[in-house]
């Protein structure tokens, strides 16, 4: 009897999902990698509170799924580059889920050129959007996290932004000051239990380089040693693996999802 309940307890620890109970906030969640982060966290059991510009039918279909993966899951419509906006949004997500323990600042923008014609506007939408939204929902989650004394932040990065890309200046230089963010994150935080990691996709396969030709896809495949580019899904995992307790002495790095790419 006592080897049988014995057992017991390590099968029920074992098919237990790994993020029950966690309350996961998902910016940019609406498609591409940021969906596929949200569904990942949910079919681990964690409730997820996802952000996009707009509420839109999108929105609500993503919502709809989500809640029938059997856990809570509210979308919010939200820019996550406004400052006291995302401070008050937190605060609603705390009241209505509880918790705030897992935090991914995948919300992004790109507005490609080279230097010589970007804009000053093209230069701030980027910066606002892809790095100061990053500032803006750390500093409101972590008040939370520091009460609880545990979280978990993941900070979606870009193999560009460890590497740069001509015609990229801005989006390379968002990307890159994410890194610097995210170690200096992980020493303010780590005495508290808190954990912060960046995550460097490649080349990924979303509906924004489905619009690429065969011919540049192919280039891109090319330069990738697995010879494929890479899925949703693929940084999704990555993404699990650091939000859970997989990954609990693990903090300040940066874990490049891109198939040797960048190597």
């Amino acid at each position: 009897m006592v080897i049988f309940v014995f057992g017991f307890k390590i099968l029920n620890k074992f098919f237990m999902k790994l993020l029950e109970g966690k309350t996961a906030v998902v910016t940019g969640a609406a498609r591409g990698i940021g969906k596929a982060v949200a569904f990942k966290l949910a079919e681990n059991g964690a409730n997820i509170a996802i952000t996009d510009l707009e509420y839109n039918d999108a929105a609500k279909e993503v919502e709809k799924e989500l809640q029938g993966l059997g856990v809570k899951a509210k979308v919010y419509a939200s820019d996550a580059s406004k400052f006291e906006e995302t401070q008050n949004l937190i605060d609603e997500i705390q009241k209505e889920f509880g918790s705030v323990d897992i935090l991914v600042n995948n919300a992004g923008i790109t507005q490609d050129t080279l230097m010589m014609r970007m804009t000053e506007q093209q230069w701030d939408a980027v910066i606002a959007v892809n790095l100061k939204s990053v500032f803006n929902f750390t500093k409101a989650a972590q008040k939370y996290m520091l009460k609880q004394k545990s979280g978990s932040i993941i900070n979606m990065s870009s193999v560009v932004g460890v590497s740069g890309n001509a015609g990229q200046a801005n989006y390379s230089a968002s990307k890159a000051g994410i890194i610097g963010f995210t170690k200096s994150i992980a020493k303010e935080l780590g005495s508290r239990n808190i954990r912060c990691n960046a995550i460097a996709p490649g080349f990924i396969i979303t509906e924004m380089t489905g619009k690429l030709s065969d011919d540049v896809r192919k280039a891109w495949e090319q330069q990738i040693p697995l010879r494929r580019g890479g899925t949703p899904e693929d940084v999704a995992n990555t993404t699990l693996f650091l939000a859970s307790e997989l990954s609990s002495y693990v903090s300040g790095q940066v874990i490049n999802v891109c198939g040797a790419m960048n190597t």
